[in-house]
């Protein structure tokens, strides 16, 4: 006997696509400016940077059609709907972020040898509306980023873009004051560098939820131990959860009751105590169990654990 639950079919990045809209607009406004203050300063720092930011808007665009997506009601073909539309959407993120970092480090390489002279003055401003535009976006985007991975993928790229600003406003400095040129490249070098671990962490985050692994935090060890303390409930076995995507996870077990609990009819009470027990203790409300009376052992093929 199975027991399986509706519940809402919306999505975490779903829930903060105003959040993403705004965010994107901000972003591709600066982003404009940088690509003409690069030009004008010739700061391969600045154009880094507006890279950057031009993959962060890329990537919350992604999102926000993902998330649009992923809205879409489940059918007879695709059970979950489109819901892994996010978790596609976050791996071309990562993706794009890696390739990005490649690209920084090779131009900043390039360009040690001979670098070019850089005018501090429209490097300076444009650096500076950068970063304060970036701050903005952070605190647009923390009440979500904890609830997403599009939403985390796009604050953990407006956090990279606050630090590469700071690092181009500091390169700007030390050129004006100095004249050693290289602080540019060095800049770029640090840009490129901040980059690789950010998207290294979305992209494990990423291949977790497609390998299906247990959601983190989850201890399935400690369900196990719940649910073999709801009345009638024997054992239980072949315990499997997943993320499905971005607070949604799922959860499936075979549970071994009392014989009585069938023939008695109490097998309803004993699925709601489950239900009840999954969703108070571990968040966990789309479940789906087996009963099985303890009679039914003999019957049972290969189990997982």
């Amino acid at each position: 006997m199975s027991a399986g639950h509706s519940h809402s079919h919306g999505t975490a990045t779903g829930a903060h696509r105003r959040r993403l809209v705004v965010v994107l607009v901000i972003t591709m406004s600066v982003v404009g400016a940088q690509v003409v203050g690069g030009i004008v300063s010739g700061s391969l720092a600045l154009l880094a940077d507006a890279a950057h930011m031009l993959t962060d808007a890329t990537g919350v665009a992604i999102a926000l059609v993902a998330s649009g997506l992923a809205a879409r009601p489940p059918t007879s073909a695709r059970t979950y709907g489109l819901q892994r539309a996010e978790i596609l959407a976050a791996l071309a993120n990562a993706l794009l972020l890696g390739g990005l970092a490649v690209w920084v480090v090779v131009e900043a390489v390039q360009r040690w040898a001979d670098p070019p002279e850089v005018a501090t003055g429209p490097m300076l401003v444009v650096a500076v509306l950068g970063g304060l535009a970036n701050l903005v976006c952070l605190l647009i985007l923390r009440g979500g980023q904890s609830e997403s991975l599009n939403v985390r993928g796009a604050y953990l790229e407006v956090l990279g873009d606050l630090v590469g600003s700071v690092a181009v406003i500091v390169a700007g400095v030390v050129i004006a004051t100095t004249g050693y040129a290289r602080a540019d490249v060095l800049a770029s070098l640090a840009i490129g560098v901040f980059i690789v671990p950010r998207a290294w962490s979305l992209l494990r985050d990423v291949v977790d939820v497609l390998l299906e692994a247990t959601p983190r935090g989850l201890d399935l060890d400690a369900v196990r131990e719940h649910v073999r303390e709801v009345p009638g409930v024997v054992d239980v076995h072949d315990l499997h959860a997943w993320t499905i995507t971005s607070g949604v996870t799922a959860l499936s077990a075979h549970v071994v009751v009392d014989d009585d609990c069938i023939t008695q009819g109490r097998s309803g009470a004993v699925l709601d105590s489950l239900e009840e027990c999954l969703a108070g203790h571990f968040a966990t409300e789309h479940c789906t169990f087996q009963l099985e009376p303890v009679s039914h052992r003999p019957h049972e093929g290969v189990r997982h654990d």
